[in-house]
């Protein structure tokens, strides 16, 4: 750990109150500049990387696509250090009505005219009543979790075997999609979607109602597509809803048809049955299968780089403490400090969520490690997890994937891996904004590496990038002879 015990240590109010640096250029010009910057001329590190190196400083100005015409003020103030970022968690000093994807807000028509639970601040009195709809799911499936998520790897693996024997590669992405959609559909509904109507069509369904409310930020990397041409088809109109209405009210109705015992508890609770299932089919389809794409190729790839040394290191804690407690079961995951620690460090690294916005509720005073800004009430805060996650002056080595960090007195530095709306050592609550799937996901994170080294004793794996995060390849698994 770095030099931020002793600097929390020192009394902010000691901090220079600085002018925050940065401009946001002319009016709509400005924005676009900023725009293209971020999408072609830089990219979305370096974007980010100049700007903090050109003003000193970890706090500026700037604007976030998409700008005009999605967005009507793409203003921000930018967080990138790990003591000014917290800011975004505290519900009393910012609001986090409607700025789920930043300075714009996709159509309600995209979520059956309703504004889901993701999109309301606490404040407002549905928030408390859906985020305890959440609660209230989840608890009802906490026994199904491990069953149901390990009863879908057997098809994943042995379809990225078959690929890899007869193609030499397998595309961990691709395959993956119907592992993710038949998980969260059995968990909430219990049932296969096999034995619904919607049957092999949700992955597709759900990818293409993701694409439309993240196209805004999104770039394709199509070489034979110009940038100004892309650049007026994603971040210049938002797409229109009915090109995915039909297919969306296939998802609804499959929820609503076959989720009924869960509607059913939210209209115990007070919730209008369509509304609930609104939110459920966003939870699972934003929340859950969209999470899923950006959560397991990254945590793939770093372990899959780190190489055999951790490979074997893993397989021999998985395996001891799986054959000790006679299975796969809540009390021996929690056992495994070198899994729990991988996928914390995998969190760290890359969270899957990398953007945070909140508005001002007051003027207010934020810090970093060097010096105090004045935000004024209104002003859009902004912050860039993967900078305040790989703060220099948090973590040793930040750029480096570090399997043993949060191991020991490692544990210590949890508080400052930010990645669900929250610090990992947080809990969700009815009133904050925290996930209610956090324990969740970190969960199905061990038991996709449980499962893999029970499996296979090491393996290779080849790394890119793709419009939803990392891209992963399976290149060779060499299999295990555990039993």
């Amino acid at each position: 750990m770095s030099s931020l015990s002793s600097s929390s240590s020192s009394s902010r109010s000691e901090l220079p109150l600085l002018k925050i640096p940065g401009d946001y250029g002319l009016p709509f010009f400005g924005p676009i500049r900023d725009r293209f910057d971020y999408f072609y001329n830089q990219g979305q590190d370096e974007f980010f990387k100049t700007r903090m190196q050109k003003y000193h400083s970890t706090v500026f100005r700037a604007n976030m696509p998409p700008g005009p015409f999605i967005s009507s003020d793409s203003k921000v103030v930018v967080l990138l250090d790990a003591v000014s970022f917290p800011v975004l968690f505290d519900s009393s000093k910012v609001e986090k009505r409607n700025v789920l994807d930043g300075t714009f807000m996709p159509s309600t028509d995209l979520t059956g005219g309703y504004r889901v639970l993701a999109f309301l601040d606490p404040s407002e009195p549905k928030h408390d009543l859906l985020k305890r709809f959440s609660f209230s799911l989840l608890a009802s499936r906490h026994r199904d979790f491990i069953p149901v998520f390990r009863s879908g790897l057997p098809d994943l693996f042995t379809t990225i075997e078959d690929d890899v024997s007869s193609k030499g590669k397998a595309n961990f992405n691709n395959i993956a999609d119907g592992m993710y959609f038949n998980f969260v559909f059995r968990l909430i509904c219990g049932k296969d979607p096999s034995d619904a109507k919607i049957r092999s069509e949700g992955p597709n369904i759900f990818s293409k109602w993701l694409f439309l409310q993240l196209s805004p930020l999104m770039t394709l990397g199509l070489s034979m597509l110009p940038n100004f041409i892309e650049d007026l088809l994603l971040h210049t109109f938002p797409l229109p809803p009915f090109l995915v209405k039909s297919d969306y009210n296939k998802l609804y109705k499959a929820f609503y048809e076959s989720a009924s015992s869960v509607l059913d508890e939210g209209e115990r609770m007070g919730i209008n049955r369509d509304e609930a299932c609104h939110n459920l089919v966003f939870l699972a389809g934003f929340s859950t299968f969209g999470g899923m794409k950006v959560l397991f190729p990254p945590l793939i790839k770093w372990v899959g780089l780190a190489g055999e040394k951790l490979h074997r290191e893993l397989a021999d804690e998985i395996r001891t403490v799986v054959k000790a407690e006679g299975g796969v079961t809540f009390a021996a995951l929690d056992k495994m400090a070198l899994t729990k620690s991988v996928v914390y460090e995998a969190l760290r690294i890359g969270p899957p969520v990398p953007f945070q916005y909140g508005k001002a509720r007051e003027d207010m005073v934020i810090h970093s490690h060097d010096a105090a800004f004045e935000i004024k009430k209104g002003e859009m805060i902004f912050g860039y997890q993967p900078f305040a996650t790989k703060d220099p002056k948090v973590f040793e080595n930040p750029e480096d994937f570090v399997a043993h960090r949060f191991m020991g007195e490692g544990e210590k530095l949890l508080k400052y891996v930010y990645w669900s709306n929250g610090r990992e050592t947080d809990n969700p609550t009815a009133e904050n904004k925290q996930c209610s799937g956090k324990d969740l996901v970190v969960l199905i994170s061990k038991l996709m590496l449980v499962e893999i080294f029970l499996r296979y004793d090491t393996f290779e794996v080849e790394s890119g990038t793709m419009v939803l995060g990392s891209a992963v390849l399976f290149k060779s698994l060499t299999k295990s002879s555990y039993t």
